[in-house]
C-alpha cells in the first residue's frame, strides 16, 4: 500500500480519509461532497474495493474517516 492510495476528480473539493491506525502517514483518501458522501459509481473498481474495505475496518486497521478540503481543487 502506498503511503495515499487517492483517488481525485478534478471537480471533488472534499476528501474523505482514513488514516491507518498503525502506520503514521498511511492513509486511504476517496473524493467526496462536503458531508463525506462518496459516489461509488464514480470509483474505479480498484478504488471501490479498498473505500469498502477501509470502512469495514474502521476501528481495527483505520480511523474514523475525516472530510479534509482539498485546496486548490
Amino acid at each position: 500500500m502506498a503511503s495515499i492510495d487517492s483517488v481525485s476528480s478534478p471537480a471533488a473539493a472534499y476528501q474523505l480519509r482514513f488514516d491507518s491506525l498503525f502506520h503514521s502517514g498511511r492513509a486511504l483518501a476517496f473524493p467526496c461532497d462536503d458531508h463525506g458522501q462518496v459516489h461509488l459509481d464514480a470509483l474505479s473498481d480498484r478504488a471501490r474495493s479498498n473505500y469498502l474495505y477501509a470502512r469495514a475496518v474502521v476501528g481495527r486497521e483505520f480511523a474514523v474517516p475525516t472530510v479534509v478540503r482539498q485546496y486548490g481543487a
